[in-house]
């Protein structure tokens, strides 16, 4: 059975950092794409980061851009993103994703075909 299994979120004040974490198993992902998403209460899901499956490639939101930063470890098989200078309008549930066989990674959550069940990030003022 294949699982994504964040860890790491928490409450933070503004300013401060977090680490997330993916743990995937039943497959390896080292092949493919994976990435970040995150949704607010009453807003849809969005995009926040992705990496391509040799750790380049990397896309991420405006919105993070110079904050936060993903990486993954293919021999852990293990996605993260670091979460710098955090601010209260980051708050929301973070979910980490994987694509099913592309290498490439992509800004669309339709793209990708696993997903985490979530940890909650808050971001006091």
């Amino acid at each position: 059975q294949v699982q994504l299994v964040e860890s790491g979120g928490g409450l933070v004040q503004a300013g401060g950092s977090l680490r997330l974490s993916c743990a995937a198993s039943g497959r390896t992902f080292s092949s493919v794409a994976m990435g970040w998403f995150r949704q607010a209460p009453g807003k849809e899901r969005e995009f926040v980061a992705a990496v391509g499956w040799t750790g380049g490639n990397t896309k991420y939101a405006d919105s993070v851009k110079g904050r936060f930063t993903i990486s993954r470890d293919n021999v852990k098989n293990t996605l993260y993103l670091q979460m710098n200078s955090l601010k209260p309008e980051d708050t929301a549930v973070y979910y980490c994703a994987a694509r099913s066989i592309y290498r490439i990674a992509t800004m669309r959550s339709d793209d990708y075909a696993y997903w985490g069940q979530g940890t909650q990030v808050t971001v006091s003022s």
